[in-house]
């Protein structure tokens, strides 16, 4: 019976493994299979991935664009939750448990309604249409998901380390940079890569900040690859596009993985 129940479980597992895989499959086929760029007939080769690179600007300052976004985004909110966090988790103050519900409960709130506001706020500190000014709109948005995280794996080490810390003559500061940030940088590193691929992947907030084409972000970018009359898609070339979006995030999702899945875990036990 337990053979034949792990052999379900394997065969119920390839199933779903290659029901996620064959979009990304599909995807990758029709990125080297589509019309030649020369001649319009069908053909094999990186015809697609040539036609994209002339896109617009240039693929490069599309990537560009689309990576100093997310570093700002990704440095900003790691930046801000881990003080955050730290303070929520080891500093009692009157009001901290309110403060951290208020910020998770931004949640819930579509985060499209306070774009208006966040496009006004940007107009006043002189950062409307800029790169640095997008990437702190959307740290912005990663705030509650990064506080709640980085509180859990804060409150998940042991007091006594900072206690020891501060025995031995560390002040709060040089005890958070010195001793407890190695204890929570699975979370650093999960907060980091959450904020870093939501950033990559947005669309809607830089089609509204950036007016700039010069200063598109890929994701803007390829909704704008159009060729031919009457605005026509060129769909092979914009499945080369979505495999060149997907694979830094991969390739970095994979480098973290192993400090992504502790980070996950680190505020499940305590002490």
């Amino acid at each position: 019976m337990s053979r034949a129940r792990t052999a379900g479980f394997h065969v119920t597992g390839s199933a779903l493994a290659v029901l996620f895989l064959l979009p990304v499959l599909w995807t990758l086929y029709s990125s080297v299979n589509g019309r030649r760029a020369a001649d319009g007939e069908p053909g094999w080769g990186l015809d697609n991935y040539e036609r994209l690179a002339d896109h617009g600007g240039g693929l490069g300052a599309y990537l560009v664009n689309t990576l100093v976004v997310a570093v700002v985004a990704a440095v900003v909110t790691v930046l801000a939750t881990t003080l955050g966090g730290y303070a929520l988790a080891r500093l009692r103050f009157p009001g901290h448990n309110l403060l951290f519900v208020v910020t998770l409960a931004i949640l819930m709130v579509p985060y499209t309604t306070i774009l208006v506001p966040l496009y006004i706020l940007l107009g006043w500190i002189g950062l409307q249409n800029s790169l640095v000014g997008l990437g702190l709109v959307l740290a912005v948005f990663q705030l509650p998901f990064g506080l709640f995280m980085m509180r859990s794996s804060f409150e998940a080490l042991p007091r006594e380390l900072e206690e020891a810390a501060l025995i031995d003559g560390c002040t709060p500061g040089s005890a958070l940079w010195r001793v407890l940030l190695r204890g929570v940088l699975p979370g650093i590193v999960t907060v980091g890569l959450f904020s870093f691929l939501a950033a990559w992947n947005e669309f809607v907030a830089p089609l509204i900040f950036l007016t700039d084409g010069a200063k598109f972000t890929l994701p803007v970018a390829l909704f704008n690859l159009q060729s031919g009359s009457l605005g026509s898609v060129d769909f092979e070339a914009l499945q080369a596009g979505v495999v060149t979006s997907a694979l830094p995030c991969v390739v970095v999702f994979l480098l973290l993985q192993r400090h992504y899945v502790r980070g996950f875990t680190s505020g499940a036990l305590k002490g």
